[in-house]
């Protein structure tokens, strides 16, 4: 092929420029994108993906045509413990993760799972916003973990297929558990048979018979239709489940300053968002569980559920600071 001349350069370079004059919008937009997968377990309609529409319009707005967010919902990444080593690698950009998930890099984060510790949600907030939860932030960066804030999915309840309401019932039942030291602990210590399952597996161990129980909030109960195999849910309450807003080191690391401070405050809003989404969620939830024939059931003899969950705050007292930190914690006003 002959060399161009130097007159059909110019012309082709003067078309070139032209094109680029004529969509400068779009060719700006496709040259600045940057794009980032984001994980969520749950559907479109469930607080876990709407936060993150609710962060991708907020730095849409403040960064125009700089980021394109491809929010995977519905689990198609993968459970909990397979999203988390993605943002370790790098493959995920961003997700939200349950504390209990996260405790497997950095243990002492354990401390917030602890059963009956935590009175209400306001307690919690109150700890998570003061020196623990920037202590943990910095174990978690640590492990490539960027948490930008703490959110509260809501309080774990027991789910079975029949109605236990006391803590013997459970005793040669087979549970399934988070992937978690701490909460097989837990229900270790009341007799239970513990079995770590992955989250989107639960479903199918519930209904073939592999677990008889399993515990889980009020929202992720009817986000996972688990009302359809375990119909009682057992109000016990016994941990409010602590979760962050996570993005990955090595994309964070990309971001000029200007970035950060825009996705740290997207995450932020959309953190206190998800928190109202979540009582909103939680009603609706079992709402939609009583009309498919889910039952809530009152636990008895509750002083006999927190003596045996409290095993575990000695249990675990050397990996989360001491006992005198957790009476600490339980003392916060």
């Amino acid at each position: 092929m002959p060399p161009f001349t130097r007159r059909q350069f110019l012309r082709s370079a003067s078309k070139m420029g032209l094109a680029a004059l004529a969509t400068p919008a779009l060719v700006g937009r496709a040259a600045a994108a940057t794009s980032l997968t984001v994980a969520s377990l749950l559907g479109p309609d469930k607080p876990e993906t709407k936060i993150w529409e609710r962060i991708r319009d907020r730095v849409e707005a403040e960064l125009p045509g700089a980021f394109r967010f491809n929010i995977v919902a519905n689990a198609a990444l993968g459970g909990e413990k397979e999203v988390a080593e993605g943002l370790r690698l790098g493959s995920i950009q961003a997700s939200l993760s349950t504390i209990s998930t996260l405790s497997g890099w950095v243990p002492e984060t354990q401390i917030l799972d602890l059963p009956f510790l935590f009175r209400d949600r306001d307690h919690l907030r109150k700890v998570v916003q003061g020196d623990l939860g920037a202590e943990l932030k910095q174990k978690l960066g640590a492990e490539n973990f960027v948490v930008a804030d703490y959110i509260n999915y809501g309080a774990r309840h027991l789910l079975a297929k029949e109605a236990i309401t006391r803590p013997e019932q459970l005793r040669g039942k087979r549970i399934r558990v988070i992937q978690s030291p701490l909460h097989t602990e837990l229900w270790a210590s009341f007799g239970a048979n513990p079995t770590a399952i992955p989250i989107p597996e639960t479903y199918n161990a519930l209904s073939t018979g592999v677990v008889d129980a399993m515990d889980l909030t009020k929202s992720a109960y009817a986000g996972f239709k688990l009302y359809e195999v375990v119909p009682y849910l057992t109000e016990t309450g016994h941990i409010w489940a602590s979760g962050v807003v996570v993005f990955a080191a090595p994309f964070w690391k990309r971001l000029d300053e200007r970035q950060r401070a825009v996705f740290q405050a997207a995450a932020i809003e959309g953190a206190r968002y998800f928190d109202e989404l979540i009582i909103a969620d939680e009603a609706a939830s079992m709402q939609l569980a009583a009309q498919n024939g889910g039952q809530i059931v009152q636990p008895e003899d509750r002083p006999a559920w927190e003596k045996g969950a409290r095993t575990v705050w000695h249990s675990f007292a050397d990996k989360v600071g001491g006992i005198d930190k957790i009476e600490a914690i339980r003392a916060v006003r």
